[in-house]
């Protein structure tokens, strides 16, 4: 659970640390005090946006920490080991925001960086913020249909749903694509044929162009290749006078100073490693020279070769490896028509499978939920009347699909008949916006004990509601408080009275800054606090009559000597009655 929130220059607050406990917190305060700077800073800690223009004015950045117990969350604990965060049972998120020139905003869990994504998917799990616009996304179909599955324990079947659902969708895909492919393989099947033929027929070999263009240099200078061929021989081994001739003269007189001086060796091993060099360049000169020839026919030839290689490449892409691969792609979409019908076959018996997987699967699911609204349906009106809604009727219609979805064989719609002698209509077109978040709160109190998430907050889902309905409101939301920790932000006394802890916000002009604060109220505070919120005077005797009177309702005991203690002798001037 949330145990402490940290705000530093957010918006008009300058600092503050929030206590918060298990059960029921509510927050209360005038309007404009900065009861929404505080849900917003929630909101930063679950991923919501964060804007420069969040920071106080004349501060370099805002920073907002939550700190959180969760030793019990073995699940939370196992993930963060895994992500290398330690944690002994306290877990502290912290965003930080900077100003327009502040640099990049910044995130850490337990003092580890971490993106602004890793923070929002850790505090997703840990706190869930309802407000009014939760309760208009009650209005949604995919919102009803989660509820139901949730309530009647389908999520895992409508996962499989959507799994099946997938394969099939994926099996048709295939039939299609495959169908598109032979329709346009028969519409191209003579000009495939062609093109098949034409590259099949040229033969065409990887690196073939690279070797006809060396042959036809060779086959077009072989007069010049023959003359300079020529003059290396005679140069090398043409007589007395040729390079071998010439340096073997070299062996007599390297052999004497050998004799005489054996530190000479090494000028034998160098005329020994020269004589053989200009030795072997000789045969390679002359095997080269053989193998030269004046062919015209064959330079035609290669010529031919060339220019057929040239148009291929011209007309099927830049090389020969394209060429081929036309080629092959050619011969390939031929082949579909011969074999596209036993493909098909075989996907059409892939989409009778998975159309079976799908119907076994939507039926599984279809009886969790029939089974599902008839419980939630009952559940959420019993809940009704003592929210407010005394006649009011709650169903949950399945409306059958003409087939299967990936959500599953049928509609799901919350109705409501919130007036006697109504027909049940659906939700988004008979519920005020208080009507619509009390009935999100049943839903809520009777969902608690599925949810995973420790920590909601309920942001002034009292709107449109007051009087009997608000102690209705306030009773609900105690209820949810049994299982969760709750922290509501409200403007009605009934609930306020019903708290487990009392916060108050005010703002004030601080340095000549306008500034909010928080204070844990107890005792005589939380009276004054709730005839504030009663009659707007919390020197009022009625008024204050009236909010022990809640407190008491609320089974939360004020002491009476505090209670009945004169303001004179605390230093404050006696109450008037009103």
């Amino acid at each position: 659970m949330l145990t402490e929130l940290r705000i530093r220059n957010l918006a008009i607050i300058d600092a503050i640390v929030l206590p918060l406990a298990p059960g029921l917190n509510v927050l209360t305060g005038e309007t404009g005090a900065g009861k929404s700077i505080i849900v917003g800073a929630l909101g930063l800690l679950i991923g919501e946006r964060a804007t420069s223009d969040l920071v106080r004015s004349g501060a370099d950045k805002a920073t907002v920490e939550g700190v959180f117990d969760v030793a019990a969350r073995r699940d939370l604990l196992d993930a963060l080991d895994a992500r290398g965060i330690d944690c002994d049972g306290t877990l502290i998120l912290k965003r930080e925001v900077p100003s327009a020139s502040g640099g990049r905003a910044r995130a850490w869990v337990n003092g580890s960086p971490v993106t602004a994504g890793v923070l929002a998917e850790i505090g997703r799990t840990l706190v869930n913020v309802h407000g009014q616009h939760e309760a208009q996304a009650l209005l949604e179909a995919d919102a009803q249909q989660r509820i139901l599955d949730l309530f009647g324990d389908a999520e895992t079947d409508r996962v499989a749903v959507g799994q099946a659902y997938a394969r099939l969708a994926e099996a048709r895909a295939s039939i299609a694509a495959l169908a598109t492919r032979r329709d346009e393989a028969a519409k191209r099947a003579d000009w495939l044929a062609h093109v098949a033929k034409e590259i099949g027929d040229a033969a065409l070999r990887p690196g073939e162009e690279e070797r006809l263009d060396e042959e036809a240099r060779r086959l077009t200078h072989a007069e010049e290749l023959q003359a300079l061929l020529a003059d290396v021989a005679a140069t090398l081994d043409g007589g007395d006078e040729a390079a071998l001739g010439r340096i073997g003269h070299l062996q007599k007189p390297l052999a004497s100073l050998q004799q005489i001086d054996p530190s000479t060796s090494k000028l034998q091993e160098l005329y020994d490693a020269a004589w053989y060099a200009l030795e072997e360049l000789a045969r390679e000169a002359q095997a080269y020279a053989e193998g030269i020839e004046h062919d015209p026919e064959r330079l035609d030839e290669v010529g031919r070769r060339r220019d057929l290689i040239f148009r291929l490449t011209k007309k099927y892409g830049g090389s020969i490896a394209a060429v081929l691969e036309t080629g092959r792609e050619a011969r390939a979409e031929l082949d579909l028509l011969d074999t596209a019908g036993l493909d098909l076959r075989g996907l059409e018996s892939r989409v009778r499978e998975a159309e079976d997987e799908l119907r076994a699967a939507a039926e599984r699911l279809s009886a969790k939920r029939a089974k599902a609204a008839k419980t939630l349906a009952k559940a959420v009106e019993e809940r009704l009347p003592d929210l407010g809604m005394p006649d009011g009727r709650f169903q949950v219609a399945l409306t059958p699909r003409a087939e299967p979805s990936a959500n599953g064989a049928e509609e799901v719609e919350f109705r409501v008949a919130l007036n006697l002698g109504h027909d049940a209509r659906p939700l988004a077109r008979v519920a005020s916006g208080g009507e619509l978040a009390r009935v999100m709160l049943a839903l809520k109190t009777i969902l608690a004990r599925l949810d995973g998430i420790p920590t909601l907050i309920f942001d002034e889902v009292d709107a449109g509601i007051g009087g009997r309905t608000g102690l209705m409101v306030g009773d609900a939301m105690r209820d949810v408080a049994e299982h969760h920790q709750v922290f509501a932000i409200t403007h009605l006394p009934q609930i306020a009275a019903r708290a487990h802890q009392h916060i108050v916000v005010r703002k004030a002009a601080k340095g000549g800054v306008t500034t909010s604060d928080v204070t844990l109220v107890r005792e005589e505070e939380r009276v004054d606090e709730l005839a504030r919120m009663l009659g707007g005077d919390p020197e009022s005797l009625t008024s204050q009559d009236h909010a022990r009177e809640l407190l008491a309702m609320a089974a939360v005991p004020v002491p009476a000597e505090a209670a009945r203690a004169p303001r004179a002798a605390r230093g404050q001037r006696p109450k008037r009655r009103v």
